[in-house]
């Protein structure tokens, strides 16, 4: 699986690269336990500009220090003091955009998946949210602004889907962002089954 080049993170627009990411693969390999999902659903975050931002007006904090870092690192933040959500940060060196990932469908290491979210079969609630996938995946707040192209945590080539195959939607969970709220920055990959509702 090759991985994406570190120019993929760093174009300046962030809703394209949120398309983009849809049906790449994301790979963690912890401890010699390699898992791996294509993602299926992405969130666009566009940094000072955008309400829904973590990084809303260059809101610089010791929590949002990697947004402010050249793309192609992760920004893995803890929500409601439970879930590790995993977003891509992208732009160059001082725009702070992120890409969340939402969903993702498993490809290798279902058995520790299912293991990691206490699961006894394959369903789509494995990994159809952003808690839930990067529980699957074995992601904590350890690999906060890891380089995704090191050997532990990755994004490999895969699918391109077409822009047809592709639903905009706004975000989810963020009525607190005003009229960013309304923005279609939620991108799935039509008609498949691992995706949030």
């Amino acid at each position: 699986m090759k991985k994406l080049e570190t120019d993929f993170y760093l174009r300046p627009d962030v809703v394209q690269v949120a398309k983009d990411l849809l049906g790449k693969i994301l790979v963690t390999n912890f401890g010699n336990n390699l898992t791996a999902v294509m993602i299926t659903e992405t969130e666009a975050y566009a940094g000072a500009t955008d309400r829904a931002s973590h990084a809303y007006g260059n809101k610089y904090t010791a929590r949002t220090a990697p947004m402010f870092k050249n793309g192609g690192i992760a920004y893995v933040y803890l929500c409601y003091g439970i879930h590790h959500l995993f977003n891509v940060v992208t732009n160059t060196e001082g725009i702070p955009h992120a890409v969340l990932i939402r969903a993702g469908q498993p490809l290798e290491g279902l058995e520790l998946m299912l293991k990691r979210r206490n699961k006894l079969s394959l369903t789509p609630q494995l990994t159809n949210g952003p808690g839930s996938l990067s529980a699957a995946l074995g992601i904590t707040t350890k690999a906060n602004a890891s380089n995704l192209r090191n050997n532990s945590i990755w994004i490999a080539e895969h699918l391109n889907i077409k822009t047809t195959d592709i639903t905009a939607s706004p975000r989810v969970g963020i009525d607190y962002a005003g009229a960013d709220a309304k923005l279609p920055y939620r991108f799935r990959i039509k008609n498949n089954l691992f995706i949030g509702k």
